[in-house]
């Protein structure tokens, strides 16, 4: 199970915010990811940057296209949710830095 968990962490990692050219695991951006019992449907939770994002369907397409590409996987349900709301502390020190919104306190 580990295995399959870091590949659907690898391949969420492969999806690139168009606007701020981070993955959306380094963004925060991913809430959840739940599997059903014979791992084939999987079910994302996440959020937007902000809820006017006009790429969020282009993201979402882009999560679905990535999770299918883990073999297990023949099904991917994508929930955008609103709570909590994003903010850039839940970004990974590595997008901190790439953005330049690091806090050096």
């Amino acid at each position: 199970m580990e295995d399959l968990k870091d590949r659907v962490i690898e391949a969420l990692e492969t999806v690139i915010d168009p606007e701020l050219g981070i993955d959306i695991m380094n963004l925060g951006l991913i809430y959840d990811v739940k599997m059903s019992e014979d791992n084939k449907h999987a079910v994302v939770d996440m959020t937007l940057t902000s809820m006017g994002c006009p790429m969020g369907p282009l993201i979402v397409e882009q999560v679905e296209t990535a999770m299918m590409g883990v073999d297990e996987i023949e099904k991917v349900d994508v929930n955008i949710v609103w709570e909590p709301a994003w903010t850039k502390d839940k970004m990974s020190r590595y997008a901190k830095i790439a953005l330049g919104v690091i806090d050096y306190e």
